[in-house]
């Protein structure tokens, strides 16, 4: 019992800590996101539908969010529910000029990525360069509001 104990111990320092609300996403464009392949970067997941009003106004929000911190420290995914034709959503999108990915889920995805239901739209998660979920949030989101949530969060 105490070989197989070291032994799992050795593997699991081998292996490296695995994260425990890792999730692996698909965007319409066919590329795969990971939040462990984000490592050291602020994950922000944003589900929307193209019929919910405030998910509409925080659109130029995510994408000034998006441009600004674009391949340094913010990635920003958005997940897309409540549809009927995939193609639909990705018309939308490109009419509303959205820069950052965009990813067809479900409610069930939803949970599998935070654990927690998704009860409103819009809903942001906010994840910490370690993979920690350390924003819950329902409701539109700006750029600012996330850039300060990242912030505060950075000073702890």
């Amino acid at each position: 019992m105490k070989r197989l104990l070291i032994f799992v111990l050795l593997a699991w320092c081998a292996l490296g800590q695995a994260w425990a609300g890792d999730f692996e996403l698909k965007d319409t464009h066919g590329n795969v996101h990971k939040l462990s392949g984000y490592q050291g970067k602020w994950v922000v997941v944003n589900f929307w539908a193209t019929w919910c009003a405030p998910c509409l106004d925080e659109i130029p929000e995510l994408n000034a969010l998006y441009e600004q911190h674009k391949g340094k420290d913010v990635v920003v995914i958005g997940v897309a529910l409540d549809y009927n034709n995939p193609r639909d959503v990705s018309v939308f999108a490109e009419n509303m000029f959205v820069t950052y990915p965009i990813v067809l889920g479900t409610y069930r995805m939803a949970r599998q990525i935070a654990g927690i239901h998704v009860y409103a739209l819009p809903t942001t998660f906010v994840f910490n360069p370690w993979g920690d979920l350390v924003v819950n949030h329902t409701g539109a989101v700006t750029r600012a509001g996330i850039e300060r949530y990242i912030q505060e969060s950075s000073l702890k």
